[in-house]
This record gives C-alpha cells, structure tokens and sequence, in this order.
C-alpha cells in the first residue's frame, strides 16, 4: 500500500516539485504552479460538483415540502429523499468529492515538504529529472516552506471566510432553519479549523490552501457570471 501512494502520488509530486525548483529556482513558486496545475486537473469535477449544487439549490422548494410532509417520521422522510435524488439524478455528496480527493494529495505534499525535499530523498528523482546540490526551502527569499507559518495562516483562514462568505450570502433564504444556521455556523468555523491546522503544518500547505482557495474563488466567480450559478462550493 505504501509503495502505491509512493507510486501514485508522493513520487510524481516530489519530481514535479524538483523538476519545476531546477527550472524556476524557487520552491514556493514552484508549490503555487504545481497547485494550479492540480486544480485545473479537478477542474471537470469541480464543474459536475457546481452542477450538482445547482440542480439541488433549484428543486430546494421540493425538498422542504418533503421534509414537511414526513416530519414525524424521519425514517419514510429519508426514504423518500433518497427516491427523490434518484428520480433527478442528484448526489448529494457530489459537493464533497472534490475535497475527498484533494486530501491524498495534501498528505502527499506534507510528506514531500517535511522528508522529501532532503538529500535522502533524492534517490526517488526520475532520470529525467536533475537532482539539486540543495533546495533552498525559501519563497522569494523570505519565507520557509517546511516550518508553520503564523501569517500565512492567517492569510489562508481569511480566503476561506471570503470563499464561504461567498457561498452562503448568495444562496436563497432556506425554510430549513437548522440548515441556515449551520451554514452560518461553517461560514465562521471552516476559516478558524484552517488558521489552526495550517498553524501546525509546514508554510508550503499554506501557501497550497491559499492557492486552491484563490482559485476556487475566482472560478465561482466566473461560473457565476457566465452561468448564473450562485451559492455553490467550487473547491
């Protein structure tokens, strides 16, 4: 199992790192192109996942009347959502997918920036790939990329706010009270969970999550505009 993820995910991401640092000569330059590069990857699935949020944020009215009619029973009201999604082709959990699968790859970067990035390491390199006298583990010279970085952060659980912010705000006054509030309660939590973890975990992550989160956003951004799809998670 270990030599797959090493295979899969650990390997191409450490050469790709390598490969980049030998062209630009900057680590964190090289973590910012490398997370373009893997949310353009996703891209389609973001997309699907936009789409899907759409479809549920339009047949909302139905859900309610559901919930409503089944309230006493929460078992036959499950039942006949579950029959709902199906007769529209709805996943409900289609907005967390892109999430699950960038989580691999986030515990494949942290392994790179905490072991991979040393000389033992360097072994793994492709034949193609140069392998470096060192790697100056610095951004633009001032910032390292394998210690926690309290700025970055902070900067990191602001894009969050700004990205949930952008999600609730837009969405439709929901006639599920319990639902609006935890939207609320996820638009001041999600920003917190990420200081606090990216706190804890090398600069380079932050610098990753504020990447992904820039990018989500001016995705939504645009998706809105073109399209009219509001209050959706592009992550």
């Amino acid at each position: 199992m270990i030599q797959l993820y090493n295979a899969i995910l650990f390997q191409p991401l450490l050469n790709l790192l390598v490969w980049l640092y030998n062209l630009i000569g900057d680590i964190g330059v090289a973590i910012i192109i490398v997370t373009i590069l893997i949310r353009f990857i996703l891209l389609p699935l973001s997309l699907k996942s936009m789409k899907s949020q759409q479809s549920l944020q339009g047949l909302q009215p139905k859900m309610e009347e559901i919930k409503r009619k089944y309230k006493d029973d929460k078992q036959k009201q499950s039942e006949e959502l579950m029959k709902f999604y199906k007769e529209n082709k709805i996943n409900p959990m289609s907005s967390c997918l892109p999430l699950l699968v960038q989580l691999p790859i986030i515990f494949a970067l942290y392994g790179v920036f905490q072991k991979g990035l040393q000389n033992s390491s360097m072994d793994m390199l492709y034949s193609f790939v140069s392998k470096p006298e060192s790697i100056n583990p610095m951004l633009f010279g001032l910032v390292s990329m394998t210690t926690p970085n309290l700025i970055l952060a902070i900067v990191a659980g602001a894009l969050q706010f700004v990205q949930s912010w952008m999600v609730f705000s837009k969405q439709k006054k929901s006639q599920d009270k319990m639902a609006g509030m935890l939207g609320k309660q996820m638009t001041y939590f999600m920003p917190v969970m990420t200081v606090f973890i990216a706190m804890s975990l090398p600069a380079g992550l932050a610098i990753y999550w504020i990447t992904t989160t820039l990018f989500a956003i001016v995705q939504q951004y645009i998706m809105s505009k073109k399209t009219g799809i509001t209050g959706v998670t592009a992550s």
